[in-house]
């Protein structure tokens, strides 16, 4: 197994924290969030429930509504209500987007993606108007793990998804499934017809690449290039630049190993496949990814952020061109299941816990800086 390390030792040592980390509030088994025009804040919890918070000063001066009609969850393992976002032109057409585990026949589960348009109310909640569903993994399967089923909008306006391989291996490499591919879709859940494999038809035509494993973050840079993490098997980690009708290598490489102890063989071996442009082992557990463009820190914009699980930190990553390296990781003492930029510019955790124990809201702003 090859083991690849972003920084060198430099990565592995503990970071003063060069922010104030000042707990908002407190959720249960939050996922996901996503900052309205107005400021308040969508929080989706993985039981199925959607907060509209409206900050204040303290989590005591917080006000807590609950949003309506979100659909039916299925709950259990890493399956449950998971991503939020808005409408490029949200402002104008209220609609909101949501992805979630959905039920099948008998045993079966698959991601899925619905939009709805938010309806606000005057009592600080409101309800989601007109729900449909427009993408679904393909099959559903069984099992409660690797749904990744993380959304956003492109600079062309399109909507991209993350559809991991539901810890089934194989259907990463094959055309006939959505399962362990990146998706791009049109708005309203059709198929643009410039994908690169949209001559193929059926789910085939959705992907823009494949050879992924469990997807947890997407995001696009400055100059429009996308990125995305996934978590590798036991070891190799990843983070890729995404380029239209790309094969990177999942099951068949990969620079980690089966959890059983089974060799995978290591990227270089096959050149014919992307290899990331970051790997680690030690694993890191990305879950949340954010490109920041804030100005609260200014000499972080254009870095990247991701959020660790296994490992308890926020990693930051430096671009250069197409290339990239972790600058730094910083120790938060507690899972980070997601990132966001707010309005202001500071950003914005979630902190993932176990179930019943909740997971805070943490604010990281300048030192010195509330």
């Amino acid at each position: 197994m090859l083991a690849l390390f972003s920084t060198g030792c430099a990565a592995q040592e503990k970071t003063p924290l060069p922010f104030k980390s000042t707990p908002m509030g407190q959720f249960d088994e939050p996922w996901a969030m996503t900052f309205l025009p107005d400021g308040r804040l969508l929080v989706s919890e993985k039981k199925g429930a959607l907060k509209l918070v409206a900050l204040g000063a303290t989590p005591a001066e917080n006000r807590i509504g609950d949003i309506s009609g979100v659909p039916a969850v299925a709950y259990g393992g890493q399956g449950g209500f998971g991503d939020v976002v808005l409408h490029p032109q949200f402002a104008s057409n209220g609609l909101v987007y949501l992805s979630y585990a959905e039920a099948g026949e008998g045993d079966a589960r698959g991601g899925a993606v619905a939009r709805a348009k938010l309806v606000l109310d005057e009592k600080g909640g409101g309800t989601l108007s007109g729900l449909s569903v427009i993408w679904r993994q393909v099959p559903k399967v069984s099992g409660n793990g690797h749904y990744g089923h993380r959304i956003a909008f492109g600079p062309d306006g399109k909507l991209w998804i993350t559809s991991s391989e539901r810890q089934k291996f194989t259907p990463a490499q094959d055309m006939k499934s959505n399962l362990g591919k990146i998706v791009r879709l049109n708005d309203d859940g059709s198929v643009p017809a410039d994908n690169p494999f949209a001559k193929q038809g059926g789910v085939a035509a959705q992907v823009w690449s494949l050879g992924h494993r469990n997807a947890l973050g997407i995001a696009f840079d400055a100059q429009g290039r996308l990125w995305e993490q996934e978590m590798g098997p036991k070891g190799g980690d990843e983070l890729n630049l995404i380029e239209r009708g790309k094969n990177y290598g999942y099951p068949i490489v990969s620079n980690g190993d089966h959890y059983d102890g089974r060799d995978i063989p290591d990227h270089p071996t096959r050149p014919e496949f992307e290899a990331p442009k970051i790997s680690w082992n030690p694993v890191i557990s990305p879950a949340g990814l954010l490109i920041y463009s804030g100005t609260a820190f200014p000499d972080w914009k254009g870095d990247a952020f991701i959020g660790g699980l296994s490992s308890k930190s926020l990693v930051r990553i430096e671009f250069d061109g197409i290339q990239a390296h972790e600058a730094a990781r910083y120790d938060m003492d507690q899972r980070i299941r997601e990132v966001e930029q707010g309005p202001d510019g500071n950003l914005w955790l979630l902190e993932d816990e176990k179930p019943g124990s909740g997971g805070r809201l943490l604010k990281l702003s300048p030192s010195g800086k509330t």
